[in-house]
């Protein structure tokens, strides 16, 4: 066992627990949430795990990882000693995720089912499991996020490790959920959460990071979609009207997409890729255009609903901010216009490619994050 003292980071945001309370830990079978529930240990809470199930469907051996993932986080409690408890949350995940999910893209919008999945089972059926049926004080997770208690009210602010960041999936908590979680690897960077796991001897030590849809896994997108809406092929036109190509259903395609539209050549001598730049929903129809910086591509600002603010106040007025328009994207400086209690007008600093309907905009002031909301339509540079 490597010695606490000895490590070099900054683990202030997470509180001492001078009287051992106890903290539920959303074990994923993942380096981060193990982890997380090491450092926990060593700050003198009374620590367990949770392993979640949310997903019934069996795809066979090639998809299915959630054996795997229950026999690593297991393992990992193990070998840190503490107890780990299961749950079921698949009927709750299907009725207040998934079927949403489905429904966005029925509607020829791209949802985000990471934000909606943290926001009614990471941060609500597991927090209120752990809270009434494990009498935790707090829960955990591997989120790279940090909190902040500022006049009596919980913040959420990005993690250390800019690349990792998580901010932007956690938007919809309020200042009551982030009071009640812990996040003791938001600051830190992932190569020393890897180096201590290494350290440790943890079997999820060089695990590689999960990239599917959240608690569903890395399946093929377009044949576990097609299991669910069926496909309906129609026109793939250029921004000048021109056909050049048949798509297999919008629900494939997001703005911005390049790669997986089945078309190539060149139009008026142009050797450009084709990118998606629009989709007609109620003639079926995919927009294309050449170059990755068309006019038709770019957005000077976009109209956002469904908002939530961390600290539940609603948003009254004008606010200068930055946002993200997507996860991992440089901070947009802009400006928001209240229109009413839901939704609001955002306004960029300078245009920006693939803002994206049914995808988050998600607003900050320097390291704090303020909330955000759903995009209900981008404002185009060119109509």
């Amino acid at each position: 066992m490597i010695e606490y003292a000895a490590l070099k980071f900054n683990v202030a945001s997470i509180p001492m627990s001078e009287n051992p309370k106890k903290v539920i830990v959303g074990m994923s079978g993942g380096v981060d949430s193990s982890v997380s529930a090491w450092l926990l240990q060593q700050q003198g809470y009374q620590v367990e795990g949770l392993f979640m199930k949310n997903w019934e469907e069996d795809d066979g051996e090639e998809y299915c990882t959630a054996a795997a993932d229950l026999a690593d986080a297991q393992a990992v409690c193990d070998k840190l000693g503490i107890e780990l408890h299961t749950v079921n949350f698949a009927a709750e995940y299907w009725d207040n995720v998934f079927e949403l999910f489905l429904e966005e893209y029925k509607a020829g919008r791209t949802p985000n089912p990471d934000i909606l999945c943290n926001k009614e089972i990471k941060f609500k059926a597991f927090l209120e499991f752990a809270a009434e049926d494990l009498g935790a004080d707090y829960i955990a997770t591997g989120h790279y996020v940090r909190r902040a208690d500022v006049n009596g009210k919980s913040r959420l602010l990005r993690g250390l490790d800019g690349n990792k960041d998580q901010s932007y999936f956690l938007y919809t908590l309020g200042h009551e959920q982030i009071a009640q979680s812990l996040f003791p690897v938001g600051e830190l960077e992932k190569p020393q959460v890897r180096k201590i796991a290494e350290d440790l001897g943890l079997v999820t030590a060089k695990k590689k990071d999960s990239t599917g849809i959240c608690f569903i896994g890395e399946r093929k997108f377009r044949d576990f979609l097609g299991r669910y809406l069926p496909a309906q092929p129609g026109k793939i036109i250029t921004v000048d009207g021109d056909e050049i190509g048949e798509h297999q259903g919008l629900m494939y395609h997001t703005l911005g997409q390049r790669k997986g539209l089945g078309i190539g050549g060149t139009k008026d001598g142009s050797e450009d890729p084709w990118y998606v730049v629009d989709k007609d929903v109620e003639n079926n129809v995919l927009i294309v255009a050449q170059g990755h910086e068309h006019p038709r591509l770019m957005s000077v600002g976009l109209i956002a609903q469904q908002l939530h603010w961390v600290d539940r106040e609603p948003f009254t007025g004008t606010l200068r901010c930055t946002v993200k328009t997507r996860y991992r994207q440089t901070d947009i400086p802009c400006t928001i216009n209240a229109l009413d209690d839901d939704r609001i007008e955002v306004i960029f600093d300078e245009s920006v490619a693939a803002v994206t309907p049914g995808q988050s905009a998600v607003f900050y002031s320097g390291e704090v994050c303020l909330g955000g909301g759903i995009i209900e339509q981008r404002l185009p540079l060119t109509v």
